[in-house]
């Protein structure tokens, strides 16, 4: 079969004498289309990517250029639909006008999948699906397609799986994903603007808003795709079974997530002591919390251990915190000098509270020195404790070598005992 009775054959006519005219109106209809496009992108996009990069909150997502370049095959593609259902044209004429078409769709639907973040072999192939069927579409010949995708298939049972279902669930599941993760961007955005609540209660209705919305895009494909729930009835004892064992720790990881946001307990900027970590709360995640340490590691410490075990949270109520910080002298010094030294060193580091005034307390008497402890106020335990110690204990030591102040040093006493001597042996 030649390519003449292939195109006859699938709905397209092709003429033996081309009509110049109408191949002339097609390209001149054509290039119009294509200046509109270029004129309205360029005059439409600056505003509408600031718009959209105040709505979405990344700058990067929504360059100027690329939002042009929508804005352009879309005007375009929209004419070109208006100009092949308005205007009568040859068969020849038409044909360049739906190739022109599927082009522009083509382009459209491949910036609009890159930008929605799909990877660039996926959204070739969605641009490529999308160019054939805008063509085919303009040119009438979508019926013969249609029929022919319907007829390619295997039947499973009582159900038959054709490649034209195939396809259509790409694109649906395709396009769900892409409208799901630019709704759910947008919605988390919002929410992380409103000023009416607070860190916690944001993260929450972040996490709610983007179950939701998953909840309702596989709702939706269901539906779209002709899926029958009932089938799955049988398999239903074995998947609630899979969840109670297999998956008890995830959904339980999960509540605990949800309970820690609702009760406010644990909340992200918290400074909490779980065990062996010790550092801030950087997110409340569906699975696990993670603490950065001060050391720079991060510590994913899951959602049910937080439940259940002591967790000492040092910005639950206020953020002031005590720290102590042992130091002893020696028993020969001056204690009213040194314990002044001491209240002197604490008041002079830079992260230490004004109120409450740090203090000194005499703790003890010990085996070679008199211990004290200094007790010093912080704003930002996130910033870590052990700094200051070392910043306060620092200007003691320059402060106690200036005034002569001695520091303790273990000391023993020894007592020889004289021993009779020995008594003489007889050789």
């Amino acid at each position: 079969m030649d390519w003449h009775s292939w195109l006859a054959d699938s709905g397209l006519t092709i003429p033996n004498s081309p009509d110049v005219e109408s191949l002339i109106v097609a390209v001149v209809l054509i290039a119009g289309a294509i200046a509109i496009g270029w004129f309205a992108g360029h005059r439409a996009a600056p505003p509408l990517s600031d718009r959209l990069k105040r709505l979405g909150g990344r700058a990067a997502a929504f360059p100027e250029k690329v939002v042009a370049a929508i804005i352009q095959y879309g005007v375009i593609s929209l004419l070109l639909l208006v100009v092949g259902n308005s205007v009568a044209l040859s068969s020849l004429a038409l044909m360049l006008l739906a190739v022109a078409l599927g082009i522009a769709v083509g382009r459209l639907v491949h910036r609009i999948g890159r930008t929605a973040g799909l990877g660039k072999g996926t959204a070739t192939i969605i641009a490529l699906l999308a160019l054939v069927a805008a063509t085919a579409a303009t040119l009438g010949g979508m019926q013969p397609l249609i029929h022919g995708l319907d007829g390619i298939g295997v039947s499973v049972g009582k159900h038959r799986i054709t490649l034209l279902a195939a396809i259509n669930a790409i694109v649906i599941i395709a396009l769900l994903y892409v409208v799901a993760k630019a709704a759910n961007h947008v919605l988390v955005h919002l929410i992380g603007r409103a000023s009416s609540l607070d860190l916690a209660q944001r993260v929450l209705v972040q996490k709610l808003a983007g179950l939701g919305v998953v909840v309702v895009a596989v709702l939706l494909g269901i539906d779209l795709l002709g899926i029958d729930l009932t089938a799955l009835t049988v398999f239903s004892g074995a998947a609630g079974l899979a969840i109670g064992f297999g998956l008890q720790k995830t959904f339980g990881n999960l509540i605990a997530g949800l309970i820690l946001l609702m009760d406010r307990s644990i909340k992200p900027g918290d400074v909490i002591v779980v065990g062996d970590t010790f550092g801030s709360v950087g997110k409340i995640g569906v699975r696990a919390v993670s603490v950065v340490t001060r050391d720079g590691k991060e510590h994913l410490i899951p959602n049910e251990q937080l439940m259940t075990e002591a967790v000492e949270n040092w910005s639950y109520s206020d953020r002031n915190v005590r720290i102590h910080i042992p130091v002893g002298v020696a028993y020969g010094c001056d204690l009213a000098l040194a314990q002044k030294l001491m209240i002197e060193a604490a008041s002079a580091a830079p992260r230490v509270l004004d109120t409450p005034k740090p203090s000194v307390w005499l703790k003890g008497f010990g085996d070679s020195s008199v211990d004290h402890d200094i007790l010093v106020w912080i704003a930002d335990p996130e910033l870590g404790v052990g700094n200051v110690r070392s910043d306060i204990l620092n200007r003691l030591w320059r402060l106690f070598a200036d005034n002569q102040v001695e520091l303790p040093f273990p000391q023993r006493d020894i007592h020889v005992r004289s021993m009779p001597p020995p008594a003489p042996t007889e050789r």
